[in-house]
């Protein structure tokens, strides 16, 4: 997977419910939030109906006595509830207690609480208000640019057999790049003591000749890709290729910074060197050396056919190991 570079937004898709709307098709009412702010106001508005009337029953208080009583305990009672209720008291029932403290200390208080419990709830009042409608978040899914720079050496010392090594490891690892990314840009660039550009079909096949200075093909991928392919909006990989014979001390005062200096999700290079190391083949263990255990590096040698799936294996798995 890569990750999202670029600034257009390619496809919007829809993502969990988890926005709410006051508007919508009945099929996306949250009810549950619904039910849970109906039944905050019905705890909010509640209160142990039988105390209030025995207070009403207290001599000399009244329904504005009361309220005041009421209000002093955070009891959510109305003036035109008490007014009713005390209307159906006849005159005795209204000083059956001589005061409030008479009647608290005879009458005990259910909490909501317990009364629900108890009783369990008749109704829940719900509200227009409360009506919230589900409705999925949209979700942005940028583009995910991505440019492949195959570099490979075509100097002299590239003999054919280590050319084919270069071509069997490079041609099915392009294909299956290619297939993998929908929105995949591919440079190639060959080099001897100086670097090139050229198209797919040239690369493939490409011959040359002189010395190797694998440096210049690090120059010219490093300015391309700061040219035409921003580390802010593309995915960058660069792929090198050879027998890791190079000129003097470039690898290590050259190539490294270089690699260094281009940002990118993955660098790998595959030497090729069907009979063995020579002498004087040192890049690829020098590059290995220097960058170790570097997630964004990946170092493969080719000795012979059979070594190309394992080649490919090892950079693959260190991208997907970059990437976790």
């Amino acid at each position: 997977d890569l990750e999202p570079k670029g600034k257009r937004v390619v496809e919007e898709t829809e993502g969990d419910y988890t926005d709410v709307s006051r508007t919508g098709p009945n099929s996306t009412l949250d009810f549950e939030r619904m039910f849970k702010q109906g039944l905050k106001r019905k705890l909010a508005m509640d209160f142990d109906r039988d105390y209030v009337r025995e207070a009403l029953r207290v001599d000399g208080m009244g329904p504005e006595g009361v309220f005041r009583w009421a209000r002093e305990r955070h009891l959510p009672v109305s003036h035109a509830w008490l007014d009713d209720e005390y209307g159906k008291l006849g005159a005795a029932e209204r000083s059956r207690w001589a005061s409030i403290d008479e009647m608290e200390a005879n009458v005990e208080e259910t909490r909501t609480a317990a009364r629900i419990r108890s009783e369990g709830i008749d109704h829940v009042p719900f509200r227009r208000e409360d009506e919230r409608y589900r409705y999925p978040e949209v979700v942005e899914e940028q583009e995910k640019n991505v440019v492949v720079v195959n570099i490979r050496d075509v100097s002299g010392s590239m003999r054919e057999r280590k050319r084919e090594l270069v071509e069997r490891t490079f041609t099915p690892l392009d294909w299956y790049l290619t297939g993998k990314y929908d929105r995949a840009e591919f440079v190639y660039i060959a080099h001897d003591a100086e670097a090139w550009r050229v198209e797919r079909e040239e690369f493939f096949g490409i011959r040359s000749g002189g010395g190797t200075k694998i440096s210049s093909a690090y120059e010219l991928a490093g300015a391309v890709l700061d040219e035409e392919y921003p580390w802010s909006d593309w995915n960058r990989y660069v792929f090198a290729a050879g027998d890791s014979e190079n000129s003097s001390n470039d690898t290590e005062e050259r190539v490294i910074p270089l690699m260094e200096g281009i940002p990118a999700n993955l660098h790998a290079y595959v030497e090729t060197q069907p009979s063995g190391n020579a002498i004087n083949a040192t890049h690829a263990e020098e590059v290995e050396r220097h960058f170790g255990e570097a997630a964004n590096v990946a170092v493969a040698y080719v000795n012979g056919a059979d070594d190309v799936v394992a080649a490919i294996e090892t950079i693959l798995n260190t991208e997907d190991e970059d990437n976790e």
